[in-house]
């Protein structure tokens, strides 16, 4: 029998191995790709919406998803190196231990559904799809992940975990719009994630977790201003996808409440979701470009791009650490620590706001 301290031991190992090896693929491949002039590598070229002045290259999703395989079948060789480990550490996978299929073949789904979504960003990256195709594919790789997971609740919330695995896939697309922000978000997120999942045992979340942190970090280099490189969709779709998937699967296998997940990309999610009702609320045209995210308004206002990803970093990290501390805390506890990210990131839009309507023409 092998003890908790030698199971600790190799868990930690292997997300170190699979991590690192993620985050040293993702990096070279970027730099490898930033430096190629290959007319396969997309150009993202300045437009009414965008905050840069250079056409960029859009390399990110292609890195991070070398980056993500190569972690990912290091740690399966690092697992596979103790056996006898192994086997303890499956058996200390105990969440979702009632639902088999969750714990396996839902991961395997909700991988191989990010992967067809870096393809259909690729080629969007190139081509640009129409709205109805983008997402019409995000739809249904939302319904397949759903059937995956085959939850026990009623249709209406899985409806409503639909319309926010989409929404959540194309939030990540809509704020990727300023140097090192999208980025920054997910080694954060993911990595919040991860720390969570551990302290669950739950080995193949915290994994897959750990080498998406891992490897978003690494591209971060790249891509912090003055960016050489952007996500473009073929990255930010599937980080937007995986966050909301694991999310959901996260909180089924027991790992942590849903809200708790949420928590942690509360910043984000408060952007886009506020910057839409607004939207709808004048009656836009809701899927044309546009430049009226909190972000978006930060750098129009005169922030530098660095400032701007460093802010919303503080208020990422900020909103991760309650999220962890509260998740099994008292509900008194769990209402305070949400009612104070809440009233933090009400203020911060309020401020934003009025500092927009007093600007100079």
């Amino acid at each position: 029998m092998v003890d908790d301290q030698t199971v600790r031991f190799a868990l930690a190992l292997t997300t170190a191995v699979a991590g690192l090896v993620a985050f040293i693929i993702t990096l070279l491949g970027a730099r490898m790709l930033t430096r190629s002039r290959h007319p396969l590598i997309p150009f993202d070229h300045p437009n009414h919406r965008s905050l840069h002045s250079l056409p960029t290259a859009r390399i990110g999703g292609v890195a991070i998803t070398a980056g993500v395989l190569a972690g990912w079948m290091a740690s399966i060789i690092t697992m596979s190196l103790s056996a006898g480990v192994t086997r303890t550490l499956a058996g200390l996978s105990t969440p979702g231990a009632d639902a088999p299929w969750l714990a396996q073949s839902a991961l395997r789904v909700i991988l191989l559904a990010a992967a067809f979504l870096v393809l259909i960003g690729f080629i969007d990256d190139h081509r640009s799809l129409s709205v109805r195709v983008r997402f019409g594919f995000q739809v249904v790789c939302a319904a397949i992940a759903l059937f995956a997971m085959d939850l026990a609740l009623d249709w209406p919330i899985q409806i409503l975990l639909l319309i926010g695995i989409v929404w959540m896939t194309n939030l990540y697309n809509f704020m990727d719009g300023a140097d090192g922000l999208a980025t920054s978000t997910a080694t954060i997120g993911f990595a919040a994630l991860a720390l969570l999942a551990y302290a669950a045992t739950d080995i193949r979340v915290m994994l897959i977790c750990a080498v998406l942190a891992a490897a978003s970090g690494a591209f971060l280099i790249v891509n912090w201003s003055p960016a050489r490189a952007f996500l473009g969709d073929t990255g930010s779709i599937p980080l937007g996808f995986l966050a909301a998937t694991l999310a959901i699967v996260g909180s089924a296998r027991g790992d942590w409440p849903l809200w708790c997940a949420l928590l942690v990309f509360a910043p984000f999610i408060t952007d886009a979701t506020v910057t839409l009702l607004r939207r709808l609320w004048r009656r836009e045209k809701v899927w044309q470009a546009h430049r009226s995210h909190y972000y978006q308004r930060l750098v129009l206002l005169g922030w530098r791009h660095g400032d701007v990803a460093r802010t919303y970093c503080a208020a990422h990290l900020g909103c991760a650490a309650i999220a962890i501390t509260i998740h099994h805390a008292s509900l008194h506890v769990q209402a305070a620590g949400i009612a104070l990210i809440g009233i933090g990131l009400l203020t911060s839009a309020v401020l934003i706001d009025r500092r927009w309507t007093r600007r100079p023409e």
